[in-house]
């Protein structure tokens, strides 16, 4: 038998506890606990960027940490990016850029180009790939999401 441990985290201002076996992914967590399915599982590995979250202000891999390593840490899901109804000026030039197609990485790239746009307010273009480059997107080719990022950049620098 599996000794459970107790867990209690701030999940995009909301306290989430519960009892977990050692081993949950803090990813499992999030979508299964928490019901918070912004968070996308693709390989499971770490190298797809899908499941790309803040933890305590900076971004991690939730598939890769358990949520046991969470306990007493701040996390901030796709989920809780946007003010309610209102859309960030991010997920709005992801709206209007054709950011987006399938939406499958989406949350994965927004949770990045959060911490770089938090970090460095007007990137090159160049630093906006590197910082996208842990993130799989089979479908845009990146430049629309490039553009993006550099378009939300230049509007929340105004």
């Amino acid at each position: 038998m599996i000794n459970k441990q107790t867990v209690s985290m701030t999940i995009n201002g909301h306290v989430y506890t519960g009892e977990v076996e050692p081993r949950l992914t803090l990813a499992d967590f999030i979508r299964r606990r928490c019901g918070l399915t912004g968070t996308h599982l693709g390989c499971e590995h770490g190298v797809c960027g899908a499941c790309t979250i803040m933890v305590d202000r900076r971004t991690a891999r939730a598939c890769l940490m358990l949520a046991v390593q969470a306990d007493g840490c701040t996390l901030t899901t796709v989920e809780g990016l946007a003010e309610g109804e209102r859309l960030t000026p991010l997920q709005e030039a992801f709206w209007n850029n054709h950011g987006l197609q399938c939406g499958f990485c989406t949350p994965g790239m927004l949770m990045c180009a959060t911490e770089l746009l938090q970090t460095d307010p007007d990137p090159t273009a160049e630093k906006v790939r590197t910082c996208l480059s842990g993130n799989l997107c089979r479908c845009t080719g990146y430049d629309s999401i490039v553009t993006s990022v550099l378009s939300a950049a230049e509007r929340l620098r105004s």
